[in-house]
């Protein structure tokens, strides 16, 4: 049997270190692949994280504090798994290791060593010192009050959220939350506003096939012990964050936002609609009731056939009551589009959200005698 050549040992440890450091960075920046086959720290240690659903800022705590230990073992690791695929190397010979290989090693040990005594003091006394515990703690008199809050709050289905995984922004009724890797940064909505600071056009992204948007935001709380920190999200949920956020919003550079295409949509639908001849109530009828999409605002169109002649075209007379608003119709028609095509929807159809005959935007009265 022949030893192995110093070019096969050389060869062993460089595939070894690739191995190694493309493992690393997946396990740091895990992507959609390894994430959908369940390799993530979060999965593997589902069961002592538990529910972020449920308690979202325990098992942040958790997990903020598993990634510093983890992650600070990485050189170790790589250490230790290179000493056992390079024999050569006699990297478990400490009196005959080389400087360099002396100075990783403390390195590494000073690394983990400095992870796992932020674990432990951390984790004293039921995770009092952990650093999003001290940050909830400048909210009130205690941090598990504002804890408890917030992940009751984080229960509700209304609740916005943006981000990629690991890396995401939620906003609550009364809590804006951004999570990392490392820290969960929280500031309470009444003791903070937020300014739009600038935007980033990309002309392809992972997101759409059209490029997209993205809008940088500074969350500025008035509570001297909470720090700033940047939120980044697309510009299509940029209406959607304003919706939910009731601290103040400001854009005082007058900075462009791209509007979704569905705005966009909405507005020359709008545009059209107001055109189009309006419906007159027949005397005697009642009046519409809420729409029955949102249940907010009163039925305010009524579909009625102008496109062609009654007895010819695609369209087709609806002899429904008004029941629908027009944003209601409007995203209605827009969701029985072409995804890929927006450019078609103007001159699409759609079918009755309620008796499926077939309409174009031609076809949408305003009802004019309401009220």
């Amino acid at each position: 049997m022949m030893l192995p050549t110093s070019r096969t040992m050389a060869s062993e440890e460089f595939v070894f270190s690739v191995i190694y450091f493309l493992l690393t960075m997946c396990l740091l920046f895990t992507p959609t692949e390894f994430r959908a086959a369940g390799l993530t720290i979060e999965n593997i240690l589902s069961s002592w994280l538990g529910s972020e659903d449920m308690h979202l800022i325990y098992y942040h705590i958790k997990k903020t504090s598993a990634n510093v230990v983890i992650h600070s073992a990485l050189p170790l690791g790589y250490y230790i798994g290179l000493g056992f695929v390079s024999q050569k190397l006699d990297l478990f010979s400490f009196s005959q290791l080389t400087l360099p290989w002396m100075i990783f090693l403390g390195a590494a040990i000073g690394t983990f060593g400095i992870g796992l005594s932020l674990f432990l003091l951390w984790k004293r006394q039921n995770w009092n010192n952990h650093p999003i515990a001290k940050s909830l703690g400048y909210h009130g008199n205690s941090w598990r009050l504002a804890a408890s809050s917030i992940n009751i709050e984080f229960r509700r289905i209304d609740k916005f959220q943006t981000g990629p995984a690991g890396r995401r922004t939620y906003v609550t009724d009364s809590w804006i939350i951004k999570t990392s890797p490392y820290s969960v940064k929280i500031a309470h909505q009444q003791d903070c506003h937020l300014n739009v600071v600038k935007t980033e056009e990309h002309a392809i992204s992972h997101e759409s096939s059209t490029g997209a948007q993205f809008v940088t935001l500074n969350v500025i709380s008035l509570n001297e012990n909470i720090p700033d920190f940047e939120i980044r999200l697309n510009s299509i949920d940029y209406k959607d964050l304003k919706d939910k956020v009731a601290s103040p919003l400001v854009n005082a550079r007058n900075i462009i936002i791209q509007q979704s295409t569905t705005e966009r949509f909405v507005l020359a639908f709008r545009n059209q609609v107001d055109a189009n001849p309006t419906y007159n109530l027949p005397e005697g009828s009642p009046e519409p009731g809420n729409c029955i999409g949102c249940l907010q605002i009163q039925s305010n169109v009524k579909l009625i056939k102008r496109c062609d002649d009654q007895e010819s075209g695609d369209c087709v007379q609806c002899y429904c009551r008004p029941m629908w608003c027009c944003d209601c119709m409007c995203k209605w028609f827009a969701s029985r589009q072409n995804q890929t095509r927006p450019e078609t929807w103007l001159g699409g159809k759609s079918p009755c959200p309620t008796c499926r005959s077939v309409f174009c935007m031609l076809d949408v009265s305003l009802v004019n005698n309401i009220g």
